[in-house]
């Protein structure tokens, strides 16, 4: 069953009237609070349940549809639930301190690159610098004859590819990995090797309102012009069973200036979609004040799994790949994974509201 992403987006995503006339009350600061919810049980999911309508029956909020996304995964039809299958309802978290880091240092044995400004992933000044920044280190803390490790933040996400490549820096993320199996020449998997997904993100198109288009299948999109921000994945356009880019069946535009630049573009009406992640959409629709003008389709176009990679030349490659995907494996065991996530997902969406 498919999931209507505009009723998945948090309500702040969407005009305030709109919210209103959807009975959506934590637009308002209405939803019941954590204290309130129906949580840490399994839920058998009935015909007609989406994620949202789940969210919605345990916590009283729509908007805290991610806990159970990312909770369940392995559950999970890509971001659908599936009519039969038991999905655990985690409680939303209480404020829980960022794990030490001793091995942290300055200068160290493993160094590893990433960059501001990708929020919930990566960002300076974002508790424990980041969703993904913090679950490297904790699970780099609990490796296998752990090391000292290093991270280094470059905001030209443009030069990374050449600094992991030159072996300037050792590991970097979070990228995103094409499918490699398909696509073996893709450049991202000729030169590097991928640590196991740390999370899967949504993607999805944003679109002019009542601009005309739509997504149900693949055909919805041909002869669509897309924009894609420079430097950021598109790799699903151009998959081997698509090629749209490569025989000319849709148009790509790929500005610089980020997300921002594309959603610009589509409410000018320069192009017919944006083609971006779940949060990185989301946040730009707010700050770039575009709610009244562009939304989300409803249907997700595919997901994305967000890695740490290392150049298959580095002399070490395979030891620092054993080293994340282990420590990633006993931090899922442990439980701190799941609460870390949730935690990092509370806040974003929080900050939205």
């Amino acid at each position: 069953m498919a999931i209507s992403l505009t009723s998945l987006l948090p309500a702040a995503l969407r005009r305030p009237a709109l919210a209103a006339v959807m009975g959506l009350g934590a637009a308002f600061g209405l939803a019941p609070t954590s204290a309130f919810a129906i949580c840490n049980v399994d839920y058998v999911v009935q015909p007609g349940d989406n994620l949202f309508s789940i969210a919605d029956k345990h916590y009283g909020d729509r908007n805290r549809w991610t806990l159970i996304y990312y909770r369940n995964q392995d559950k999970l039809a890509g971001p659908s639930a599936v009519p039969g299958r038991s999905l655990h309802i985690p409680c939303p978290p209480n404020e829980v301190e960022a794990d030490a880091t001793p091995l942290l240092k300055e200068t160290a044995d493993l160094k590893l690159l990433t960059g501001d400004h990708y929020e919930p992933f990566v960002g300076r000044n974002l508790p424990g610098q980041g969703m993904v920044t913090e679950l490297v280190n904790a699970a780099l803390e609990l490796a296998p004859s752990p090391v000292s490790y290093a991270i280094t933040w470059e905001d030209d996400w443009g030069k990374h590819y050449s600094m992991i490549s030159g072996k300037e820096t050792d590991m970097g993320f979070p990228w995103a990995k094409p499918d490699c199996e398909a696509d073996p020449t893709n450049a991202r998997c000729v030169n590097f090797h991928f640590t196991d997904p740390i999370v899967s993100v949504p993607m999805m198109f944003f679109s002019k309102v009542n601009g005309g288009m739509s997504y149900q299948t693949d055909a919805d999109v041909l002869g669509k012009t897309i924009c894609v921000p420079a430097g950021f994945y598109s790799g699903d356009l151009d998959s081997p069973e698509r090629r749209w880019v490569r025989d000319s069946k849709i148009t790509l535009v790929q500005p610089g200036g980020g997300a921002a630049s594309c959603l610009h573009a589509v409410a000018r009406g320069e192009a017919d979609a944006a083609l971006l992640n779940l949060f990185v959409g989301a946040e730009t629709l707010l700050l770039e004040d575009l709610r009244d003008q562009v939304q989300p389709l409803e249907k997700p176009f595919s997901e994305i799994g967000l890695h740490v990679i290392i150049s298959k030349t580095h002399w070490r490659g395979t030891s620092h790949l054993y080293r994340v995907n282990a420590g990633l494996k006993k931090l899922r065991e442990s439980g701190r994974f799941d609460e870390i996530m949730a935690r990092h997902l509370e806040l974003f969406w929080g900050k939205l509201q």
